[in-house]
C-alpha cells in the first residue's frame, strides 16, 4: 500500500472512532478513546504535510506570474524542501510500536570483571541512572542495594516509574566497560573492569501469570557488608521460579512481606522480559535486531576516565565528557541509539 493510500485509511479511521465515541459507554469510551489518543499526532502530521503540498501546489502555479515569480519561487522551494521531513516524520509515526515503550522498567546494575574495582563503578553507574531518573521527573524506587565492603555494590536493582521509561532506558541494556586507574593502584596502571546493566519493562499483573506452585520461596536472615547481621529475623527472601530457573533473592527490607513482594516485582520483570526476548527472537530471526546484535553479552559502551571520554560502540559515538555523563547526562547518548534504531526501522520497512 502506497504511503498517501494508508494516511487516507488512517484519517477515515480517526473520524470513525470519533462518531464511535459520541456514543460510546463504559469500558468501550477507554478502548476507543486510547485508539483515538494513538492516532491523533499522525492526523496532525498529516495535516501539516497535506498543507505543504497545498502551498507547494499553489507557489508552483503562480511560477508563470512575472510580478510574483521570485516570492512563487522562494514559497515553492520551501515547500519542496519541507514535504521530505514531514513525509519521514509520518513514516516513523507509522513504525510498529513496542507495547512496553510506555512502560515503567525494573533497573538491575551488577559487577561483572574486576572484582573490588567493578564494585565500585556499578555503584557509580547506578547513581548516574538515579541522577537522570531524576531530571527527568520519574520515581526512582531502590529495591535492592547489595553493598561490598570498600564502598561498591555487589548489585543494584531500582524500579523507575513514570511515562515512557523503558523507551528511554531499553538500550542501555549490556555490559558497560570502564578504563582507569584504581584508588588503590600504586603503580597507577589502568584497569579494565565490566558492568553489566539489564533494564527490564515492568509488566501487567495480566502479562504473567505465575502459578504458586511454580515457586520455590526460602527465606533466611539478612545481612549487611562483611557479613555483619543487620537483623535478627528470617526476613530475607529468596524466590526459585521451578521451570525457568530464575533467582531473584531481597533483603533490603526489614520485613519479609515486603522483600518478598520487591522480589515477586523483579521476577514478574524479568519473566516477561524472557516471553518478550522470545517474540522478538521470533519476529528478528532473518533480519539484524534493533541496535547492535540486541546479544546481552556484548560490550556496548566502554568509559575511559584517562582520556575523559564515553564511546557507544554500538553507534560509533564518542563523547569527551566523562563527568557529565557520569552525573547523569545520557540524553546524547540516548537520543542518537534512538535516530540509529529508526534509521534501521525505516530501512527494514523499505526492505
Amino acid at each position: 500500500m502506497t504511503l498517501p493510500a494508508k494516511l487516507d485509511r488512517l484519517l477515515v479511521r480517526a473520524e470513525e472512532l470519533r462518531h464511535l465515541l459520541a456514543t460510546a459507554e463504559g469500558a468501550q469510551v477507554g478502548a476507543l478513546s486510547k485508539e483515538l489518543a494513538e492516532l491523533e499526532p499522525l492526523v496532525a502530521k498529516v495535516a501539516e504535510l497535506r498543507a505543504a503540498e497545498r502551498a507547494r501546489d499553489e507557489a508552483a502555479a503562480m511560477l508563470a506570474d512575472p510580478e510574483l515569480k521570485e516570492l512563487a519561487e522562494a514559497e515553492y522551494l520551501a515547500q519542496k524542501e519541507r514535504i521530505p521531513a514531514l513525509e519521514r516524520e509520518i513514516r516513523l509515526l507509522l513504525l510498529p510500536k513496542d507495547a512496553a515503550d510506555e512502560r515503567s522498567a525494573i533497573l538491575e546494575v551488577r559487577p561483572a570483571a574486576g572484582g573490588e574495582e567493578a564494585a565500585l563503578f556499578a555503584a557509580e553507574l547506578f547513581r548516574a541512572y538515579q541522577r537522570y531518573a531524576e531530571s527527568k521527573g520519574w520515581r526512582f524506587e531502590v529495591l535492592e542495594y547489595d553493598e561490598s565492603d570498600l564502598g561498591g555494590v555487589k548489585g543494584a536493582v531500582a524500579e523507575i516509574q513514570g511515562r515512557g521509561v523503558f523507551a528511554r532506558l531499553k538500550y542501555e541494556s549490556g555490559v558497560h566497560r570502564v578504563q582507569r586507574v584504581p584508588e588503590t593502584e600504586a603503580q597507577g596502571r589502568i584497569h579494565t573492569s565490566t558492568v553489566t546493566v539489564a533494564v527490564l519493562p515492568e509488566p501487567e499483573e495480566v502479562d504473567v501469570q505465575i502459578n504458586d506452585a511454580d515457586l520455590r520461596i526460602d527465606t533466611y536472615r539478612a545481612s549487611g557488608a562483611g557479613g555483619q547481621h543487620v537483623n535478627k529475623t528470617d526476613s530475607a527472601v529468596r524466590i526459585t521460579h521451578l521451570p525457568t530457573g530464575i533467582v531473584v533473592a531481597m533483603q533490603e527490607e526489614k520485613s519479609q512481606h515486603k522483600n518478598r513482594a520487591k522480589a515477586m516485582k523483579v521476577l514478574r520483570a524479568r519473566l516477561y522480559e524472557q516471553q518478550r526476548a522470545r517474540a522478538e527472537a521470533a519476529r528478528a530471526a532473518d533480519r539484524k535486531a534493533q541496535v547492535g546484535t540486541g546479544d546481552r553479552s556484548e560490550r556496548i559502551r566502554t568509559y575511559n576516565f584517562p582520556q575523559g571520554r564515553v564511546t557507544d560502540h554500538r553507534i560509533g559515538l564518542t563523547l569527551h565528557r566523562i563527568d557529565r555523563v557520569m552525573l547523569g547526562e545520557f540524553d546524547e547518548i540516548i537520543d542518537a541509539l534512538t535516530a540509529e534504531d529508526q534509521a534501521a526501522r525505516l530501512a527494514a520497512e523499505v526492505d
